[in-house]
């Protein structure tokens, strides 16, 4: 099997080198980058499986190279866990807003940085599931084709969403712990703060529009996609 190839965008030489011996003991392929515009050109060059990506970069700010991979066909599904010293429940809604599947806020532990970054890659292995169109309430679901509607209106989600959004709209009516929920979406071994959970689901709501009240809060569990039978009888 091949190994998974890991680019760090990371000015911090210091820090990059010490993730670049840790992944590299884990059998990574690894490569670095000093600078959002170098890490540009390395992913268009050969591009990674997955872009551990420092918010506060030269040249190019990690939002911005997160934004301009999400807007390009050939990098739109590229695993990203952005990396930064900002630990604000706003800056993790912005860094999912454009399309971070992960984020990390420094100091942090190697140990859990590599357990992050493995549950990413092996939901990436595992995307394939038992039925590939699922449908619910207006939301549509295409997991082969990585497409999800509302109405008619295509979704833009990230990876994470989308494995939110899948789970929720397979059963409809069942409520989900956010434990369950970082299962689903970001792997059963992802050390992963609960409220990274809300900070997902807010994203999720709000690129679903008029139809985001079907993502139901379940006061002291999680959330729960909408019964369609409330519909008859609410």
């Amino acid at each position: 099997m091949a190994k998974a190839r890991i680019l760090i965008v990371e000015d911090d030489a210091s820090l990059a080198e010490v993730l670049e011996y840790n992944l590299s003991q884990e059998g990574y392929d690894v490569q670095v980058a000093r600078d959002g515009q170098l890490g540009l050109r390395e992913i268009r060059l050969r591009c990674p499986d997955l872009v551990v990506l420092d918010l506060m970069l030269p040249m190019i700010e990690g939002l911005e190279v997160c934004r301009l991979l999400r807007a390009d066909p050939a990098t739109a599904g590229l695993l990203v866990l952005m990396l930064t010293a900002r630990s604000e429940e706003s800056d993790e809604l912005i860094g999912f807003s454009v399309g971070a599947d992960d984020y990390v806020s420094k100091p942090f532990s190697v140990k859990v940085l590599l357990q992050r970054i493995n549950a990413l890659l092996r939901r990436k292995e595992q995307g394939t599931g038992d039925r590939d169109v699922i449908v619910s309430q207006g939301i549509m679901i295409d997991r082969r084709r990585h497409r999800a509607t509302v109405g008619d209106r295509p979704l833009d989600l990230t990876p994470s969403e989308f494995g939110l959004l899948t789970a929720l709209v397979r059963q409809p009516g069942r409520a989900f712990s956010r434990a369950e929920l970082i299962d689903v979406a970001l792997g059963d071994d992802a050390i992963v703060l609960e409220r990274t959970i809300d900070v997902h689901i807010r994203a999720l709501r709000k690129k679903m529009g008029r139809y985001a009240d079907l993502v139901q809060t379940v006061r002291g569990i999680g959330y729960r996609l909408r019964d369609p039978a409330d519909f008859v009888n609410g």
